[in-house]
C-alpha cells in the first residue's frame, strides 16, 4: 500500500530496543510493523551499538520512513545507565540522520498522554490504547512493551504534526500599529 507519510518510532534501549512504523494516509494512521531488537546476547556495549546501527539502517532502508520520533531517555538516578542508554538513543538517531530523516525527540510522558490522555499510564495501558486506536488484532500485539512504546511515540508525532500551528503576531501594540499603519484611526484636531 502506498502512504503519504511514515513515521517511524523509536524506543531506545540497551538490552531491548522496540521501534514502530505507521502509515499515514490523510488522517489516518495504520500500522505497518512493529517490533524489537533483541541485544542483550551482546556481550560488549559497543557490539549492541554497532547492532542498533546496524538494524536501524535496514528498517530505515526498507520501509523509507518521512521522518522518526523518538523517545527522550528519562533521567534516572544510574548514570551509568543514562549514558548507556543516551548512546543507544544516538546511534538510532544517527542511522536516520545518515539518510536526512528528520527527528523529533518526546519525553514518556507527553507519549503516554498524547496517547491515552494520562502521562502516569502504565506500558500495558499505552499497549491497549493503542490496540484499539489502530484496530490491532490480539495475535499481531507483541509480546515486548518495547515495541508498543515505540509506536506509540510514532502516534504522538502524528498527532503533534498535524496540530495547527498558532499565528506569530505582533508582540506589542506599537509593534502592530508599526506593520499596519492604515489601521491607525486619523488624530482628531
Amino acid at each position: 500500500m502506498n502512504f503519504e507519510r511514515i513515521i517511524m518510532g523509536i524506543d531506545p534501549g540497551t538490552n531491548v530496543m522496540g521501534y514502530g512504523i505507521l502509515g499515514v494516509n490523510g488522517k489516518k494512521p495504520e500500522l505497518i510493523v512493529m517490533g524489537v531488537i533483541q541485544l542483550n546476547r551482546f556481550e560488549s556495549h559497543y557490539l549492541r551499538l554497532a547492532r542498533i546501527y546496524e538494524r536501524v539502517s535496514g528498517l530505515v532502508q526498507q520501509y523509507l520512513p518521512d521522518e522518526l520520533a523518538i523517545e527522550a531517555p528519562f533521567f534516572g538516578k544510574n548514570v551509568q545507565s543514562m549514558l548507556k542508554l543516551g548512546r543507544a538513543q544516538g546511534v538510532a538517531m544517527a542511522a536516520a540522520l545518515a539518510r536526512d530523516i528528520p527527528i523529533t525527540e518526546y519525553p514518556p510522558l507527553n507519549i503516554k498522554k498524547a496517547v491515552t490522555g494520562n502521562g502516569q499510564a502504565s506500558k500495558e495501558q499505552v499497549a491497549n490504547m493503542l490496540k484499539h486506536l489502530l484496530g490491532i488484532p490480539d495475535d499481531k500485539m507483541p509480546a515486548l512493551l518495547d515495541a508498543t512504546d515505540a509506536l506509540a511515540a510514532a502516534l504522538t508525532h502524528f498527532y503533534e504534526s498535524g496540530k495547527p500551528s498558532l499565528p506569530t503576531g505582533p508582540k506589542s501594540w506599537k509593534d502592530f500599529l508599526a506593520k499596519n499603519p492604515d489601521r491607525l484611526a486619523p488624530r482628531r484636531k
